[in-house]
């Protein structure tokens, strides 16, 4: 099996669920969200990759965007969570949690019984 393809397709899964959490925290601009995830490495994206996912949530009403004056240069698009959005962090969050929680469980006892 090739690693890569397989890391790809995880990853596609779960990015668009750590962009929702970085921008719940606070609006964020697009080059900060690709800073941010280059902190691991598993969920580093280039522009190419973040800017479309970013538009299609724009689209979907998940996120929204405005213009904010730099001290550094030119204006930055930030973007945060929309009401819609917030919901859907929720619920993506309570999924994660029960993938999360079933994988570790097999992980941890490969389908035997816990003693």
């Amino acid at each position: 099996m090739d690693m890569t393809e397989w890391t790809s397709q995880v990853r596609r899964g779960i990015l668009e669920y750590c962009i929702l959490l970085l921008v719940s925290k606070q609006p964020r601009y697009g080059y900060e969200l690709v800073t941010l995830l280059d902190r691991w490495e598993p969920l580093a994206v280039t522009e190419g990759t973040l800017y479309p996912l970013l538009r299609r949530l724009l689209k979907e009403n998940y996120i929204d965007s405005y213009w904010k004056e730099s001290e550094a240069g030119p204006p930055r698009k930030y973007y945060s969570l929309t009401a819609d959005g917030r919901l859907l962090l929720e619920a993506m969050s309570r999924e994660w949690n029960k993938l999360d929680a079933a994988v570790y469980q097999i992980q941890l006892y490969r389908g035997e019984e816990a003693l």
